[in-house]
């Protein structure tokens, strides 16, 4: 295959089509073998299928060489809410079937200080990290900033003391307009909880498009990284917009060069899982219209960011 210089990669992306198009291998992968170098453990998140069931999602994971699954609840989702339904021993042997494990549960709906019950669904399935988001004022910043995030990470010591006996490791994400945003309040929570089991879901989507800044927050954050969304802003996702601009969220759709970034993964052997992402707009929708077509867009992003391993 003739190598693929940004122009080329970008006519490719161009020219792509969000439907049937998408079920072919992407055009910018190549069949040569793969050299021992850094590589992705990837995970798929369940709100990238919306509210489709879990009998149609299970089976596409591995098609993402992907071995393990995020489940979101509703409002983004509703497969927590199936696990309920079909409980939990169903659940299990369906996981068994599609030889698929339980890597994440994301409960921002329950809130960092909800999440004890939760943990010890996690512990069943061996479910090793729980995401949600911070409470605390968002409107801080410099001394009063890490004063609120001081205050945060003490709140979080009795649900810190359930998350070890559970071996679950609470990640925060960097969520826009909450506490931890800013890149500062990250360290500071690194800081305040620095031998405990608590780390940051680091989502470049809330992050200004910068890859220095992306790539230093990586390096920064060192093993306090748990979990890393392959997301970038793109057009956002808060309004409705057409299909195309809307997907420009996933790598190697939107403008972010994620290179850098991964470089950065690399150089602190992030060993977390990373989890090609997007939101749909509205939520709780698949980002396209079947289980096959998520699956391959997932697919696309994961060959744009293979390509960029190739080159760091």
């Amino acid at each position: 295959m003739p190598k693929l210089n940004r122009r080329r990669f970008l006519k490719i992306l161009v020219s792509g089509t969000f439907s049937g198009a998408l079920l072919g291998r992407p055009a910018f992968a190549d069949n040569k073998p793969k050299t021992s170098r850094f590589s992705l453990n990837y995970i798929v998140a369940s709100s990238m299928y919306g509210n489709l069931s879990l009998t149609e999602i299970l089976p596409e994971i591995e098609k993402t060489s992907a071995t393990h699954i995020d489940i979101w609840p509703r409002r983004h989702a509703n497969q927590r809410e199936q696990m309920e339904e079909m409980g939990y021993e169903t659940f299990e042997k369906m996981l068994q079937k599609h030889q698929v494990k339980l890597g994440i549960l994301t409960r921002y709906d329950l809130g960092p200080f909800g999440l004890q019950d939760e943990m010890k669904v996690a512990r069943r399935f061996g479910t090793r990290i729980i995401v949600t988001g911070a409470r605390g004022p968002s409107d801080k910043k410099g001394p009063e900033l890490k004063e609120a995030v001081k205050n945060f990470a003490e709140q979080m010591k009795p649900h810190i003391e359930a998350a070890q006996q559970n071996k679950v490791t609470i990640a925060v994400e960097n969520h826009s307009r909450s506490l931890i945003t800013h890149p500062d309040a990250m360290y500071w929570l690194r800081d305040f909880t620095a031998s405990e089991p608590v780390g940051i879901a680091l989502a470049p989507y809330h992050l200004a498009r910068d890859t220095n800044l992306i790539s230093q927050i990586i390096r920064r954050l060192g093993p306090k990284l748990v979990h890393f969304y392959a997301w970038e802003h793109g057009k956002g996702c808060m309004k409705k917009l057409p299909k195309a601009l809307e997907m420009k969220q996933m790598p190697g759709y939107g403008q972010l060069d994620f290179a850098p970034v991964l470089a950065a993964l690399k150089q602190i052997k992030y060993k977390g899982y990373t989890s090609i992402f997007m939101h749909p707009i509205p939520r709780g929708i698949p980002i396209l219209p079947t289980a096959p077509e998520v699956t391959a867009a997932i697919n696309r992003s994961r060959e744009y960011l293979e390509y960029c391993l190739d080159k760091i």
